[in-house]
């Protein structure tokens, strides 16, 4: 359950005129595929020319059909250049003679990353067929509410209350109805869970809609339209924000305050059992959408081997157990920040390839400051069970069995184990075949597979999840 892996807006200077010889002109449609990890990334970018100056706009095609705004790009000797430095990336590359490639890399947080680019004609399109489009069937409003929990996480003249924006669907007819708060996964997600073009909380409460369940889904602080700051917030934080939710919804009077719950995807599946156990009388029933019942460091340990850089078990556990002890125990950033700092350099020296070790130390920085981040540190203390044992209320627990990110057989057993041994007796774990951690019908669970795959989320969870709420009486 990693952090989100959303590229940031891409910025760049200006282009200033040149005396020399001037190389071909890279205006037009460019189109590459960046390698992150397991994820292939389809990147392009849409280049013109105006009394000699560059503009271009940014298009992450698995990720958003919006295009990002790039303030400039240079062009010198044949040379490209996008300078990218307000997040900590840039992009170089080599237009060639005739001007039909560039071959470049893209670097970012200290790492350095392929990407080559070909013309095109036009650029790819995805489609998301579950995706529903207005006019809608029912009623929705865009609604705001306040968290009067939210701790004061941000600079000076931020407000200290965190104010969300969000889409509230309410089924045709006056109500009362039974209703579900949507919970995100990680990273600084917007109301729709937008991934991959997918926008799964979307089609989510369009069926509930359909089905006679109200709905809340909301952008997460900080993003989009909702208030507040992402940054230095954890689980906890959110925690506070979802039950701000609840409370907006007890407000409303289509709402059947008796019969409000909490449905959380990934991370948000930590979350909503935070909520129920702290707010019994508030919450009626729990849903978990690939929800860990594990620690966030066995998670991280497991993700490590399945994803990560490092070439064998032995390495994994040799760099967890330099690294974990300090994200635990450590009271601050800084304090992390330094330690984990003097554990890697400690860890680095000893790699005898050169330049392995001028590439660790160059991505050291940006490792450091992710693992320090007091969300990871958090993520990595934090032990599910402890707070499922205190949930009362009414669970449903789905996890894809060809879940990568969030392993059923793993999850599902604790998180059974968690809730019999609390006496619930109301509590149903599903591991869903053949669907991965989006719940997407797939062949490997392959993290490169979630933006290929057309299908949003598989139907039969939808209709799991409508028929489970609706026995909620």
């Amino acid at each position: 359950m990693p952090r989100s892996l959303l590229l940031l807006l891409l910025l760049a200077t200006p282009a200033f005129a040149d005396d020399k010889p001037k190389a071909a002109s890279p205006a037009g449609l460019w189109l590459g595929v960046l390698k992150v990890g397991p994820i292939d990334l389809r990147l392009a970018f849409d280049m013109a020319e105006k009394d000699g100056k560059l503009s271009a706009k940014f298009y992450s095609i698995d990720q958003t059909k919006d295009a990002l705004p790039v303030k400039g790009v240079t062009l010198i000797d044949g040379k490209l250049a996008i300078d990218l430095s307000d997040f900590g990336a840039s992009f170089e590359g080599t237009l060639s003679e005739k001007g039909d490639a560039i071959k470049g890399e893209f670097k970012q947080s200290g790492q350095t990353f392929k990407l080559d680019l070909g013309r095109v004609d036009s650029l790819p399109t995805l489609n998301r067929p579950q995706t529903p489009k207005a006019p809608f069937p029912y009623p929705t409003e865009d609604v705001t509410f306040e968290n009067k929990e939210a701790k004061d996480l941000s600079v000076k003249d931020d407000p200290p209350n965190v104010k969300l924006a969000g889409t509230l669907t309410l089924p045709k007819g006056n109500g009362p109805f039974p209703a579900v708060v949507l919970v995100s996964g990680s990273g600084p997600q917007d109301r729709d869970e937008t991934l991959f073009g997918h926008k799964l909380f979307l089609v989510i409460a369009d069926h509930l809609a359909k089905n006679g369940i109200a709905c809340l889904r909301y952008d997460d602080r900080g993003t989009h339209k909702s208030q507040g700051k992402f940054a230095g917030a954890t689980s906890a934080d959110f925690a506070t924000d979802a039950h701000a939710a609840v409370l907006y919804l007890k407000s409303r009077k289509e709402i059947d305050p008796k019969r409000i719950g909490l449905c959380g995807h990934s991370e948000g599946g930590i979350i909503a059992p935070l909520v129920a156990a702290a707010h019994p009388a508030d919450v009626a029933f729990i849903i978990l959408l690939a929800g860990p019942g594990v620690s966030g460091e066995r998670i991280l340990y497991q993700q490590s081997l399945d994803f990560g850089s490092l070439t064998d078990e032995k390495e994994v556990k040799e760099f967890t157990d330099t690294v974990m002890p300090i994200m635990r125990n450590a009271k601050t950033t800084e304090e992390a920040a330094t330690k984990l700092t003097e554990a890697m350099k400690a860890v680095i020296v000893k790699e005898k390839d050169e330049k392995k070790r001028a590439e660790a130390e160059k991505a050291m920085p940006a490792a450091v400051k992710q693992l320090a981040d007091p969300w990871y540190r958090w993520f990595v203390a934090h032990d599910p069970a402890p707070t499922l044992g205190k949930v009362a209320c009414p669970v449903l627990a789905l996890n894809g069995e060809k879940d990568l990110q969030v392993k059923a057989k793993d999850n599902l057993e604790v998180i059974e184990s968690a809730l019999k041994k609390s006496g619930n007796k109301n509590f149903r774990c599903v591991e869903m075949k053949g669907l991965n951690h989006l719940f997407q019908t797939c062949k490997t669970g392959h993290l490169s597979e979630y933006g290929v795959i057309e299908e949003t989320i598989a139907p039969e969870v939808l209709k799991m999840l409508t028929e489970w709420i609706q026995e909620r009486k």
